[in-house]
């Protein structure tokens, strides 16, 4: 049975990990972030491979260890986490009627090899009004999530369209990756689940 470390203190990431069944553990990256690309997915490969990087250093390069990271662009403007009340307000309102795409990274560091890869998936809001916005903000919701919103959360009500990969959105994919670690190992996935 293959074990994991995740790289990440993403409740979210964690919560897919044991929908999925993963025999895993978390061991949170420390690194700096620094990006060096600009096309979104490169930017989320980039740093979720600096992730997965620190972590395998700081297990003694042994494990297996998955890096994540997702971002939110809109129209070539990266949406991180926002900086305050305002911000996520800004966001919310650039993202109110449109389409935009959340793009998430992952590297996978097993003896001493990288495999990367990412993930889009296209979201579409409702038009929203300013008193919505408001309203969401003041639950603290957004404060900690890329392009200020989760899909799981209270946003779900935002949300009139989605292409691709809801778990992407969520912040990890979870499907993808478990098919990508097929394609690499050579292995039923099975392998991979801790209550088989």
């Amino acid at each position: 049975m293959e074990n994991f470390i995740l790289a990440s203190a993403s409740p979210r990431r964690r919560e897919l990990f044991e929908l999925a069944d993963l025999s895993f553990k978390v061991v949170p990256s420390q690194v700096e972030e620094v990006i060096t690309k600009e096309i979104p997915e490169e930017i989320v490969e980039e740093l979720a491979t600096q992730k997965a990087e620190d972590v395998w250093e700081q297990t003694g390069r042994k494990e297996v260890v998955v890096g994540a990271d997702t971002i939110v662009a809109y129209k070539n403007e990266i949406l991180g986490k926002p900086k305050n009340e305002e911000d996520a307000f800004r966001m919310l309102s650039m993202l109110s009627g449109q389409t935009h795409q959340v793009y998430t990274g992952v590297c996978v560091i097993r003896n001493g090899k990288k495999h990367t890869f990412f993930e889009k998936t296209d979201v579409s809001f409702y038009q929203l009004e300013e008193e919505e916005i408001r309203h969401y903000i003041a639950t603290k919701e957004p404060m900690d999530k890329a392009g200020s919103y989760g899909i799981q959360g209270k946003a779900s009500v935002f949300i009139k369209e989605i292409k691709g990969d809801y778990y992407n959105v969520v912040g990890f994919p979870i499907a993808r990756f478990l098919q990508e670690m097929k394609q690499e190992t050579g292995k039923n996935s099975f392998v991979f689940f801790s209550n088989i």
